[in-house]
C-alpha cells in the first residue's frame, strides 16, 4: 500500500495526522511523499519540519488555466515533466520539491488572489500527478485533500490504493465518512477505512466506532484528544513527542497491516 489518501471535514485535523504519519513513517524508514492538494493550506510544511513551501507544480504547466490543456495535447509547456507517464520524485525541478531526511512536500496549487475562478484544475492535476507516480519499495505518498468530498468529483482517488477517513466527534464527520465510504466503492476501491481523531474519552471512541460500522466503515484507529497537538498546530510545528503520535504509529501499523 504505497499511494494513500486522507479526506473528512474541515477542521478535522487532516493536516496533523498527515504529518503524524509522515514523521512515523519516516521513522519506520520510509521514504515519504506528501502531495499537498489542498488549494488553501498555507502551512503543512511547517508541520512536516521543512523550512519552505514548494513552488506549485501548476506553475510547471503554465498556470492554472494551462492545466487542462497541457493535458489534453492543446498545448506544449515548457517542462513536459508532468505529462509524462511516470512520474518519479526526482523528475520534478528542485524548486517545486521541498525536502529533507527523506520526506518530501510536493503541492498541487493554492488559491491566492480574489476572484481567481474555482479550483478543479487544481485536483485535475492532483489526480494526473497521483496516477502517474512512480514510487520505489520503500516510499510511500500520503495526499492530504481539501476539505469535504469534492475531490472525489475531480477523481483525485484515481491512483490511490487507499483511502482514509478522518473522523472527529461530531455528525457530519460520520456522515461525511459514509459518503467518502461510497464514493470510494464506486471509484474502485475497497471503501474507505475510518481514523477516529480529538477523540476525548473511550466512551466517546466506541460510540463513534459503532455508528461508522453500521455505515460500513472499518477503524484502523483513534487518536485521543491531545492539547499539544493544538499548541503544535498554532506555533506552526511539527506536532512531535506527543501523546497522539503513539495513537497515530498503532493506527499506521493496521494500514499497513503490519
Amino acid at each position: 500500500m504505497q499511494k494513500i489518501v486522507l479526506c473528512g471535514k474541515g477542521g478535522s485535523g487532516k493536516s496533523t495526522l498527515v504529518a503524524l504519519l509522515a514523521h512515523t513513517l519516516r521513522s519506520r524508514g520510509y521514504r515519504v511523499l506528501v502531495l499537498d492538494a489542498d488549494e488553501s493550506n498555507p502551512g503543512l510544511h511547517r508541520l512536516l519540519g521543512l523550512a519552505a513551501r514548494p513552488l506549485p507544480l501548476m506553475d510547471l504547466l503554465g498556470g492554472k488555466k494551462s492545466v487542462i490543456k497541457s493535458y489534453s495535447g492543446e498545448q506544449s509547456p515548457e517542462n513536459p515533466v508532468l505529462l509524462q507517464e511516470r512520474i518519479r520524485v526526482s523528475d520534478l525541478p528542485e524548486a517545486y520539491r521541498t525536502s529533507a531526511d527523506g520526506m518530501t512536500l510536493v503541492a498541487s496549487g493554492k488559491i491566492l488572489q480574489s476572484m481567481e475562478g474555482c479550483a478543479c484544475p487544481i485536483g485535475f492535476l492532483s489526480r494526473q500527478f497521483l496516477r502517474r507516480l512512480a514510487l520505489d519499495e520503500d516510499e510511500i505518498a500520503l495526499v492530504d485533500t481539501e476539505a469535504g468530498i469534492e475531490h472525489f468529483g475531480r477523481g483525485v482517488e484515481e491512483g490511490a490504493e487507499a483511502v482514509v477517513a478522518v473522523v472527529d466527534p461530531s455528525y457530519d464527520a460520520i456522515e461525511l465518512a459514509a459518503q467518502v465510504h461510497q464514493m470510494a466503492l464506486q471509484n474502485h476501491l475497497p471503501g474507505a477505512l475510518a481514523l477516529l481523531n480529538k477523540v476525548p474519552s473511550e466512551a466517546v471512541r466506541e460510540s463513534l466506532e459503532r455508528a461508522l460500522a453500521a455505515r460500513g466503515l472499518r477503524v484502523i484507529g483513534a487518536v485521543r484528544y491531545d492539547p499539544a497537538i493544538a499548541e503544535a498546530g498554532f506555533e506552526g510545528r511539527a506536532p512531535l513527542g506527543t501523546p497522539a503520535q503513539a495513537d497515530v504509529a498503532a493506527a499506521l501499523s493496521r494500514l499497513l497491516g503490519e
